[in-house]
């Protein structure tokens, strides 16, 4: 995580530094500004600022180094849990159809939106309401 904190710092200063060889250049050759081009590599300076201060912060509070940062590690140090999924789950095949009939709506004709619509809240209600009835009901 250190080195993504530095090399966004590294390309905030890259960015800025562009920015202001690009303006010159612009008042050079124009004899003006060029302000699409000065505000985008400004902004896209301030953008890695963000993302290097933000990544800052989430190393800073994570509590120490993660397995993921330590050249000693091993794959199986950074396993952890990821969740529950059902591998034998229909619904969420039957909710991708069901959006694909939204999306199918919006293409073809607008009157199946509705169709879609209420196909995917029967599945998504299906999807998650699955461990609550039948054999894995609680």
């Amino acid at each position: 995580m250190r080195a993504n904190v530095n090399l966004f710092w590294i390309l905030f200063g890259f960015f800025i530094l562009a920015d202001a060889a690009y303006t010159i250049w612009a008042l050079i050759y124009y004899g003006r500004p060029e302000w699409v081009g000065t505000v985008a590599i400004g902004l896209t300076g301030i953008m890695s600022a963000f993302i290097a201060f933000y990544l800052g912060k989430v190393m800073s509070s994570q509590g120490g180094v993660l397995p993921e940062d330590r050249a000693d590690a091993n794959i199986e140090d950074g396993d952890a849990e990821l969740g529950h999924f059902s591998p034998w789950s229909w619904w969420p095949i039957l909710l991708a159809a069901s959006t694909g009939i939204c999306f199918l709506g919006l293409a073809a004709g607008l009157w199946i939106v509705p169709i879609g619509l209420a196909l995917v809240t029967v599945t998504l209600v299906g999807w998650v309401y699955e461990y609550y009835r039948g054999n894995f009901g609680h």
